[in-house]
């Protein structure tokens, strides 16, 4: 995972520099995002269920390196009457992602022990922020000293290494599957998470934090924007800002231990909302900034909570969730986060290019605000059980973990 994040990171900036050359439209830019986002939460409907019912370790290396190969497509973009051809790669890199990702997080419980899941998590994200922050630096430096074919086959080698490195991992990716055992399809698959994550109020809220995440997040896809169009600081200021949110996903996960000592709900609910504020005020700040650097500052506090929060519910879902459903939950996770983003950079993009960047990275993040307050104010009465000690939904969820001590 962490090889094809630092290719991930590194194909996106060029990608975005690409289509500024091509094209010199905000839309076309924050659309970018959304190609790497709607793809990849519509197929995560395909991709969780999937994960709960094949080998997961043949998942992951079949995407990878059909990842790898789709990549190479990109050397034949060079003119903007190929900029379709960018959006149909890159959509197809992250439907595949859509695939791989929840096989991998659903793994994850069965790869280490019931105590070191925290550690885990915390070890994931910050790994995942730093592939990010890597990637974006060298993609600037490389974009700049060799061209972006470099950040193509860069990726594309990610994606095999990955695969071979998956490979190697030992352990079982799932528990065993009993023999004869039925597996639902896909929209009884989809039936049955939602009716999970209905009657288990703790899973449900952290469901809805991610969805609710992404309204705001829409503002991320207009960093690149503001480092090509605003500070007019290239590829480099591209890869300078996406740095800066990468090592605040680095720290932010590194954070999170003291919120998980004894899996107190209460708590970890408690530091859910005050790192969703800090991202949200933080990314009010960036657009008033003078400069890449001091906006990197605050992208970088913003991803700080982001890390925070992303640790925390991710967290909260594995360890709530049995092996069973783990992998549509996690899938059903994922895809309101991105259906969220996707929308809200859609949106973001199309603004930027009418009113412009700063107001529009600015709404965002009142939205973000409201969302915050009001997902605060909704899970009340999950955190009260939690302080009484007795936590909502899993007496009447079929085959539920039992709740945390």
């Amino acid at each position: 995972m962490v090889v094809s994040f630092a290719g991930d990171w590194f194909l996106f900036v060029a990608l975005a520099g690409l289509l500024d050359e091509l094209t010199g439209s905000p839309t076309f830019i924050a659309g970018m995002y959304v190609a790497t986002t709607v793809p990849f939460a519509l197929f995560t409907l395909v991709g969780g269920p999937l994960a709960d019912r094949f080998d997961r370790r043949r998942l992951m290396v079949g995407s990878d390196l059909l990842r790898g190969l789709l990549v190479l497509g990109f050397f034949l973009v060079d003119d903007p009457s190929e900029v379709w051809a960018v959006f149909v790669l890159a959509s197809a890199v992250a439907a595949l992602g859509a695939v791989f990702e929840p096989a991998a997080l659903a793994a994850v419980p069965n790869l280490v022990d019931r105590e070191d899941l925290a550690a885990a998590n915390m070890l994931s994200g910050a790994a995942w922020g730093t592939m990010l922050a890597a990637g974006s630096v060298l993609d600037g430096l490389v974009v700049a000293a060799f061209g972006r074919e470099a950040a193509y086959l860069g990726d594309a080698l990610s994606f095999l290494l990955s695969a071979a490195l998956v490979l190697r991992i030992p352990g079982r990716f799932a528990e065993p599957r009993p023999a004869g055992q039925e597996h639902p399809g896909l929209g009884a698959a989809t039936l049955e998470t939602l009716r999970y994550a209905r009657r288990d109020h703790r899973v449900l809220a952290l469901l809805a934090m991610k969805a609710g995440f992404g309204l705001g997040a829409g503002t991320i896809a207009l960093l690149p924007v503001l480092a090509l169009q605003v500070f007019r600081a290239g590829d480099a200021g591209t890869g300078t800002l996406f740095a800066f949110r990468g090592l605040g996903i680095v720290l932010g996960p590194l954070l999170v231990r003291p919120f998980v000592r004894g899996d107190d709900l209460r708590r970890i609910f408690l530091a859910i909302a005050g790192a969703f504020g800090l991202f949200a005020v933080s990314y009010a700040a960036v657009p008033l900034m003078p400069s890449v650097a001091l906006a990197g500052v605050f992208v970088f506090l913003a991803h700080l909570g982001g890390g925070v929060q992303w640790t925390l519910s991710s967290y909260g879902l594995q360890a709530l969730t049995p092996d069973r459903i783990r992998g549509r939950i996690l899938a059903f996770d994922q895809g309101l986060l991105t259906v969220t983003v996707a929308a809200s950079a859609m949106v973001s993009g199309w603004a930027a290019t009418s009113i412009g960047v700063h107001p529009v990275m600015l709404g965002l993040a009142l939205v973000a605000l409201a969302g915050t307050l009001a997902w605060t104010a909704a899970t009340a009465g999950v955190r009260r059980a939690a302080r009484a000690g007795v936590l909502p939904g899993p007496a009447a969820t079929p085959g539920p973990v039992p709740p945390p001590a």
